[in-house]
């Protein structure tokens, strides 16, 4: 008898590599490797053992049956009660707000267009995250300024037709910036007259609602920084420093100098979707889930909240779990009409002469069926040759 041919640690990555690779977690085919390569194998076992592993790990993944999406709402809306509804001092930063707890998760599942408080978590690359005073600079490129945050008070003069900006010096040397500066930013038509501590804007019209309007043009005057960016905050964390903001702008923020893209964050979604696209908001729904469940000290499988994040971006586009997403673009007439506004679908649905299926859980719950889930999956059929042979 032949004796069969062992295969060579190089033919078993191969295999390896051509067989399994790209269907399991990099940990798992890691492990798997080291095992093989500690025995020898033919062609033909090294095939059961992948074979093998494949079927457990998808078995491991969900057990057939599983009624996943009824136990992943259940394990996200528990520890949800179990909630402060808050908005909290961010990771020690007195200086800035966030919103945290029960808010946060109905904003992010909610995929609200901006967050209540929307702020960056700013890393810097090696040569300026040890260097405070480089830290500090570009947090000064940063923060976005306009004309409001150095005026300390108007004063509308009628008589002359003219508005007066008293300037806030303290301000003004805080933000190394001087009273040249801020004049030429001032693009309005119209006679401009300063000195140290004040300046004047005389109106074309001596009306207060041209007043009013030359009073507002100029406080909101873009100086410098990045759009959105209101305040920053520079935080030493370990060996290196970290800035923080409130306000967000991931386009801007990733083409400035010093700043390392691959580990600034933002807690935009949205933005996230439209900067690195659909997968890079699926990642980020999930780690905000995460973040807030774990700040409240909550710890729930990271499947259900996978299983949430699919099911929002699943479209290509980030979707909000509610009538006007995921739950509104049911297949399913009684699945819709069993969450929300159920006259207007059942309405709807029967002058569309639509059809429901009856594949899912809420219709069958409905219609008085067995659901699919579980023992419900299971349908005998009996073969009429034995009944026959049975009658015979």
């Amino acid at each position: 008898m032949a004796k069969k041919k062992m295969l060579s640690e190089k033919e078993k990555i191969m295999i390896l590599e051509k067989e399994i690779k790209d269907r399991i977690p990099l940990s798992l085919y890691e492990e798997l490797k080291d095992e093989v390569l500690k025995v020898d194998l033919t062609e033909d076992e090294l095939k059961e053992v992948i074979k093998e592993v494949k079927k457990r790990y998808e078995f491991a993944i969900v057990e057939p049956g599983e009624a996943v999406g009824i136990v992943a709402a259940q394990s996200i809306g528990e520890p949800s009660t179990q909630m402060t509804m808050r908005t909290f001092h961010y990771a020690g930063v007195a200086e800035l707000n966030v919103t945290l707890g029960l808010p946060r998760i109905i904003e992010i599942v909610d995929a609200r267009k901006e967050p209540s408080t929307p702020m960056m978590t700013i890393y810097l690359e090696p040569e300026y995250a040890k260097d405070r005073e480089k830290a500090k600079e570009i947090a000064k490129k940063l923060e976005m300024l306009t004309i409001g945050d150095i005026v300390e008070r108007t004063e509308i003069d009628m008589i002359d037709s003219k508005v007066i900006f008293y300037l806030d010096k303290r301000e003004m040397e805080r933000r190394e910036i001087s009273v040249e500066d801020v004049v030429k930013k001032i693009k309005i038509k119209a006679e401009k007259e300063y000195d140290e501590d004040k300046i004047i804007v005389k109106a074309k019209e001596p009306s207060l609602r041209e007043l009013r309007r030359v009073r507002e043009k100029v406080l909101s005057t873009y100086i410098r920084g990045v759009k959105n960016i209101k305040r920053v905050v520079v935080r030493r964390e370990g060996d290196e420093y970290v800035i923080y903001t409130e306000g967000s702008n991931l386009k801007d923020v990733l083409k400035m100098e010093g700043v390392d893209y691959t580990r600034t964050k933002t807690n935009d979604i949205h933005e996230i979707e439209k900067v690195f696209g659909i997968e890079a908001a699926r990642n980020a729904i999930i780690n905000e889930i995460i973040d807030t469940l774990e700040e409240q000290g909550l710890t729930v499988d990271i499947r259900h909240i996978m299983l949430v994040a699919d099911m929002m971006t699943v479209d290509g586009e980030v979707k909000a779990i509610g009538r006007h997403g995921v739950s509104g673009e049911k297949a399913s007439v009684l699945a819709r009409a069993a969450f929300e506004i159920t006259i207007d679908n059942l309405l709807k649905a029967s002058v569309k002469g639509e059809v429901d299926e009856l594949n899912g859980i809420i219709e069958n719950v409905i219609v008085g069926k067995p659901i699919k889930l579980g023992t419900g999956m299971v349908e005998l059929l009996m073969k009429k040759e034995y009944e026959q042979m049975r009658g015979a």
